[in-house]
């Protein structure tokens, strides 16, 4: 624990949504749900099936929570929301529902409040992914949430929405205007199923269900983004050149993305493919490049060799209240071991470990709230977001390392 700050309490349990806020959650969903035409298929839904059960979401954008809200209407449900989502508003999302949580750390308290919801009779919603999806396509899932379906013993819904991140990217939030936009509800299990079904079946039902792409599913409807800075931010996932293998001296403008060390650039369509400018186009397909990077990490890691090293701006979440900015950066190392960040806080000093075994993904941002690309690591009492210094880095492969890193830890 770093300083001596009031900690926001996890152990609160959640309040059912209120009635006359009800109203108001639908007001702020139904407009984009309208203005972008979106289409809920239910066709998989028993007409019968009634709260309580547990809704699992894929997570791309916020309007997921609008389009989600919709498809549960007029039912009213608690959903799990990091704690930065509840900064400076939390007293009204609790009153809507909201159960407030530290993402990738494991939370006794979060499983008590989410039987508690389960109790009160309600809908429960959880993006298991936990982060926006990077390039539009399926981000882990833990292992972990098949035990959890079996604790709620309660039928179990998707919700897989698909242009969502087409709309609004991870790396260029915003809004596209793309329509119309799809998504599937369906019942996955029975309350008997989770019950009956082993963990691991009920993991890969989970999995299967989540599999989902959204560039492909673009291409598909041939949906067009014509806006001109569609390419803006891309290099930010696309941080590694195919054609020389540099690594973080990708940049985009407008429509390009461009290697700014051997000056090879590409051009994203209005479809969402990429064409290079001369020569071998070496992927098309956005979520094949991103794989690409994937798979050179995983080389690193597999070689022993992955390390990064870096001074890091601090910012410290410890309640929702406001930010605490610490004065001296810190040093954040990624290697095989996992995440240490070191430094002092007003003369103390701290040393805090995330081993690499216990974490099987991490959240990033892109120019958080205009303060940089961070990197944003939790304890059961606090989180850090850490912005790193310099332009030799990428937030995106300390994700991707991240998730290499727990799958070698876990064979």
């Amino acid at each position: 624990m770093i300083g001596d700050f009031k900690r926001y309490d996890m152990s609160r349990r959640p309040n059912r949504q209120w009635h006359i806020l009800r109203p108001i959650t639908w007001l702020l969903s139904f407009p984009d749900y309208f203005s972008h035409r979106a289409k809920i298929n239910k066709d998989d839904m028993p007409k019968g099936l009634k709260p309580p059960y547990f809704l699992l979401c894929n997570h791309n954008a916020f309007m997921d929570f609008k389009i989600m809200t919709v498809a549960v209407f007029p039912k009213r449900a608690n959903y799990v929301v990091a704690i930065d989502g509840f900064l400076g508003r939390g007293w009204l999302l609790r009153a809507v529902g909201c159960i407030c949580n530290r993402k990738f750390v494991k939370s006794f308290n979060l499983v008590i409040n989410m039987l508690h919801a389960r109790d009160n009779g309600d809908i429960v919603v959880l993006f298991p992914e936990a982060r926006y999806s990077l390039c539009g396509t399926t981000a882990i899932l833990p292992k972990s949430l098949g035990k959890m379906v079996r604790k709620m013993n309660i039928p179990v819904v998707t919700l897989v929405m698909h242009g969502h991140h087409i709309n609004s990217p991870f790396w260029n939030v915003g809004n596209r205007k793309v329509k119309p936009v799809e998504s599937e509800m369906k019942l996955l299990f029975t309350q008997k199923e989770t019950q009956e079904l082993p963990i691991d079946e009920i993991n890969t039902r989970i999995t299967d269900a989540f599999q989902y792409n959204d560039y492909a599913w673009q291409k598909e409807k041939n949906i067009h983004v014509k806006m001109k800075t569609r390419a803006e931010g891309l290099h930010k996932v696309l941080y590694q050149c195919p054609a020389c293998y540099a690594e973080y001296k990708m940049s985009s403008e407008k429509s390009t993305l461009r290697c700014d060390g051997c000056g090879k650039a590409w051009d994203m369509s209005e479809l969402g493919e990429l064409c290079a400018q001369s020569g071998e186009t070496e992927f098309s397909h956005i979520p094949d490049w991103y794989e690409w990077e994937c798979t050179n990490v995983r080389k690193e890691v597999i070689e022993g060799r992955y390390f990064i090293e870096a001074k890091v701006r601090i910012e410290s979440l410890p309640n929702d209240k406001r930010f605490i900015v610490f004065e001296e950066p810190g040093c954040l190392t990624h290697n095989m071991d996992g995440f240490r960040l070191t430094g002092s806080y007003k003369g103390e000093p701290y040393d805090i470990k995330w081993p690499a075994a216990a974490m099987h993904s991490c959240h990033i941002e892109i120019n958080y709230m205009g303060r940089g690309d961070c990197v944003d690591l939790n304890t059961s009492d606090d989180t850090l977001y850490l912005f790193p210094e310099g332009n030799d880095f990428s937030v995106t492969k300390m994700s991707i390392a991240t998730e290499e890193l727990f799958k070698l830890r876990s064979n």
